[in-house]
């Protein structure tokens, strides 16, 4: 009978796999790939030369081409950023009628036109075609784009006129035309045809370095725009600025510096109160100086180069308090320049050259620390007040009587023109560079490799001292913030030689390093540069608008030129596999039909997922596990940079959490035991066992462990935005609406009734508290850290009896006196959770417990049940909806009955019914409510969902994020 089964197995196996090879040979003339997107894809490789090497065979999607990306069997994102493609853009691409991403920026091989028929893609909302070198003129079937909110032209040779069909797009978002050889006037609607003006939900008109002639049409601009960035420097346009543009209430940055512009500034700029912004310098403009006081937050303002009436010195200039950069070159100003100007708070350069100013320059003994530069050529200065502690500013008095009538001796530093370049290259982080080979480039880790590189070119920045190291730092981090967010193969970022061009952009070199080996593949490469080109990436807000011109990338690892291959090629090399494989098939039968059993034990044993797991110890056992699977210690340390410190993302009394990533860009959180708080074998094993069983949206995912070599690691998904804790308290720089913390809320709730009512068996946490929550890349709060966790078994339903654990503040007093463990207990915990959420404080803040606080501030009978004084400060100017059920909530929660406190699924419809009442939708994952982009004042944010960034809320395939 064994025998006859041992046959019989060995028989079903062989069966088995000559069925598999059959259907790989089946797969290699029948593709699942959508015949006619196979079309396309095979006509563009044949008008482009260097695509991807592993562009062969008849399934693109099952094949996993580099830079398609599917759905299905459709073709829906194609992303080759500086790859080194020539050719033209072919009309047939107008077929991949599900395609909603097309970038190809930074490929300066691609020219020729834009075919008309790229208006058939109805589906395209990403449309990025950055630094290429296409030419002719802007197809005006562009305005068939209905689901465009993505258009990027800019960097490129494009001619004619902007075609007025853009302004049917009602999805747009960012406009970016800028760099090109644009011509004529700028379009409007009259009643038939379409104009820019109809762009009410476009945030971002980009126009600069064209050759756009004519007025700027009053029409353009009304008070239903929204736009936040006009940029139409580096023009030929000609007549008065128009007043209307007073009207758009939301412009943070208006440059139209560079054109032919006359007449005097509207006075309905001082309407402007988020401008931060301001250039018109270098056209004809004239009239009296103007008084742009209601313009009370402006940082950077440069009206140079101009034809102001005489005037003295605008007295209102010395007190905007937010100025850091002042540009009034050549633009007839007379008489003193007021002592008080230089003693703005944030003020760093102050151009004053080529006017008739006179008297004595005095900066004063209490000049702003951050002044760097104060320019001042060619005026009538006759004196200089030299005053202590101002030798770190540089001053510039060239062709002023003060240095034309200097004595002999030692020519004084401020008769000398100074070195303003700056050297600032990113530091190395704690390590010493070694020598590099020639090709490769040493990283701020110190590791050698093939940097993907760049410029980034910011348009208006709203500083000027490039010597602040401290600025690009907070660049830098926010680079890799971004790319950490995004799972991107990124082990640093190098910024360098920062420099001001003849347009005043603010030019930076970058340099990006791959992630665990020393080159990026194609698909690396292609997601870094989106990241860039579609804005992924927002800068601190100091950087205001920006662009990327990427480099092409040379240095992929794949054997050989890149060339295309045959067809016929593939056919053969699939051929001579698929005969090798037809004879390996053969043996392979023979061998299991000889020794079945025996065979199959040995092949069980060595394809064992836990095959490192270590047999000495008392484990009970294998694990059994739900998804979850066994790592290597040698794996782990490769993914972590052999557990650098600079990989180290938290510690604690267990341990410490380390960042890794996988091979396939994923990242992963490694939590790392330290031996006095590892557990024994067994206990490890059951913890392994019950959180593979977890698997929800709102609770951290564990993604493996690791056993082996004296170690006990946990593996879990990398949430990238902290803890709530961190949030509250602002340490993360994340901006903590109120409708926010509701979402994060109603996510945490949904999490942890998960582990009550739905895992299996049920699980009470035992240590909820705002640090154990996390924020991923969209704010959706995941329950976190299983250390104290327990499972319930049916014996247990009503209690489970053990030792008093958790975090003082968060514990609820009817466990810690009756050692009786509840789900109710978590529920206590969250309650305080909730009152965090409302304070901003912790549990315990200076011998004040926050339960018992709100409960003595708490007077139903007033407004806001008389908590002005507990609620955040952070939230306390917002429009609360839903506070007193959302505080009403929170005190049932911290009840000192635990059969008095609501269920969590409970808690979960309280908080969804607050959330209605707010206006929100309790099912929407994302914390933006407010459509596809989320935006906020400027400032110097240092997190992409800071108050001063806006969020986007953008895709990138496969891991797409679909706007709410």
């Amino acid at each position: 009978m064994g025998s006859t089964a041992t046959i019989t197995a060995g028989h079903r196996i062989s069966v088995l796999l000559l069925l598999a090879f059959f259907a790989a040979l089946i797969s290699i003339t029948q593709a699942a790939t959508n015949g006619g997107d196979l079309s396309v894809l095979n006509s563009l490789k044949d008008v482009w030369s260097n695509t991807p090497p592993n562009w062969v065979g008849g399934d693109p999607c099952g094949d996993n081409w580099d830079g398609i990306g599917c759905n299905g069997n459709r073709v829906t994102s194609i992303t080759l950023s500086s790859t080194g493609l020539s050719g033209q853009l072919s009309g047939d691409i107008a077929s991949l009628s599900e395609l909603q991403i097309l970038d190809l920026s930074y490929n300066k091989g691609l020219r020729g036109n834009l075919p008309q028929s790229i208006g058939n893609l109805r589906k395209l909302t990403n449309l990025i075609l950055v630094g290429c070198r296409f030419s002719g003129p802007i197809p005006d079937s562009i305005g068939s784009l209905s689901r465009i909110n993505t258009l990027s032209l800019n960097s490129n040779g494009f001619t004619g006129t902007i075609p007025p069909s853009i302004g049917n797009l009602a999805s747009l978002y960012w406009l970016d035309l800028a760099d090109n050889q644009l011509e004529g006037s700028i379009p409007i609607s009259d009643g038939v045809t379409p104009g820019l003006d109809l762009l009410v939900n476009t945030k971002h008109f980009h126009f600069g370095k064209n050759q756009l002639t004519g007025s700027i049409p009053t029409k353009l601009f009304n008070s239903s725009m929204t736009l936040l960035h006009v940029l139409f420097d580096g023009n030929k346009l000609t007549g008065n600025i128009p007043p209307t543009l007073g009207q758009v209430s939301s412009l943070e940055v208006l440059r139209l510096d560079r054109n032919s512009l006359t007449g005097t500034v509207p006075r309905s700029f001082n309407n402007l109160a988020s401008l931060t912004e301001l250039s018109l310098s270098n056209n004809n403009l004239n009239g009296p100086f103007p008084n742009l006081t209601g313009t009370g937050v402006i940082t950077t303002l440069d009206l140079s180069n101009n034809s102001f009436s005489s005037s003295n010195f605008p007295s209102w200039l010395s007190s905007m308090e937010s100025l850091t950069t002042l540009m009034l070159e050549n633009t007839q100003l007379q008489g003193p320049v007021p002592t008080g100007l230089f003693s703005l708070p944030n003020i760093q350069t102050v151009n004053l050259a080529r006017n008739d100013l006179n008297g004595t320059l005095d900066i004063g003994p209490s000049h702003s620390s951050q002044l760097q530069l104060v320019d001042m050529q060619s005026n009538f200065i006759s004196n200089y007040r030299q005053r202590p502690g101002a030798n770190e500013v540089a001053i510039v008095l060239l062709r002023n009587p003060v240095c034309d009538e200097t004595p002999n001796g030692p020519t004084p530093s401020y008769c000398i023109p100074p070195d303003r370049s700056s050297k600032y290259t990113t530091p190395p982080n704690n390590c010493v560079p070694g020598n590099c080979p020639s090709n490769k480039t040493a990283s701020p880790n110190c590791a050698c490799a093939f940097a993907y590189t760049g410029l980034l070119v910011f348009r208006a920045p709203s500083f000027s001292d490039l010597g602040n190291a401290t600025i690009f730092t907070a660049l830098q981090k926010s680079l890799m913030d971004s790319f950490r967010s995004n799972q991107l193969p990124v082990d640093a970022v190098q910024l360098s030689n920062p420099r001001k061009d003849s347009s005043e952009y603010l030019d930076i070199d970058l340099k990006v390093f791959p992630y665990g080996q020393d080159y990026f593949n194609r698909s690396g490469v292609s997601r870094i540069a989106f990241a860039l080109s579609n804005q992924t990436f927002k800068p601190p807000g100091m950087f205001g608008p920006f662009f990327f011109l990427g480099d092409e990338y040379t240095h992929f690892d794949e054997g050989g030129s890149g060339s295309k291959k045959s067809a016929s090629t593939g056919l053969i090399i699939g051929a001579a596999v698929g005969g090798t494989v037809l004879v390996l098939l053969v043996i392979l039968a023979a061998v299991y039909a000889y020794g079945q059993k025996k065979k199959a034990r040995k092949a069980a044993e060595q394809s064992h997922p836990f095959a490192h797991w270590d047999a000495t110890e008392n484990t009970g056992g294998f694990p059994q596990l739900k998804g979850a699977r066994c790592f290597s210690f040698d794996e782990l340390k490769k993914y972590t940079n052999s557990f650098s410190d600079a990989n180290a993302i938290g510690s604690g009394g267990y341990g410490k959490v380390y960042r890794g990533v996988l091979p396939t860009g994923q990242l992963l959180a490694i939590k790392r035991a330290q031996r006095e708080s590892m557990q024994g074998g067994l206990e490890f094993k059951t913890e392994i066992e019950l959180l593979s069983r977890v698997h929800h949206k709102n609770v951290v995912s564990l993604v493996g462990f690791c056993f082996e070599q004296g170690e006990q690691m946990l593996i879990y998904e990398y949430v990238p935005n902290g803890t709530l804790s961190d949030a509250l308290s602002g340490k993360s720089g994340i901006s903590m609406e109120w409708t926010r913390r509701l979402k994060v809320a109603i996510g945490a709730a949904r999490g942890l009734a998960y582990l009550h009512e739905l895992a299996d068996p049920p699980i009470i946490h035992r240590d909820i508290k705002s640090a154990n929550i996390l924020l991923d890349d969209r704010l959706i709060a995941k329950v976190a850290d299983f250390g104290l966790s327990k499972p319930m078994s049916d014996s247990e339903k009503d209690h489970i009896t053990t030792q008093v654990k958790g975090t003082m503040g968060y514990l609820d007093p009817e466990y810690y006196m009756t050692q009786q463990l509840t789900e109710k207990s978590d529920v206590y915990s969250f309650g305080v959770v909730l009152l965090e959420i409302v304070t901003g404080r912790r549990p315990i803040e200076r011998g004040k417990y926050i339960v018992r606080e709100i409960k003595m501030a708490m007077d139903k009978t007033k407004s806001l049940y008389n908590l002005q004084t507990v609620i955040d400060p952070a939230i306390c100017n917002e429009s609360l909806k839903g506070l007193d059920k959302f505080v009403d909530l929170a005190l049932s929660c911290v009840h000192e009955s635990g059969a008095e406190r609501p269920s969590m699924g409970d808690v979960v419809k309280e908080i969804e019914f607050i959330l209605q009442q707010a206006g929100l939708n309790p099912n929407a994952d994302s914390v933006n409510t407010s459509g596809f982009y989320e935006e906020a004042e400027k400032g110097s944010p240092q997190h992409p969902y800071s108050k001063e960034s806006f969020e986007y809320s953008g895709a990138f395939p496969p891991s797409k994020v679909e706007p709410q």
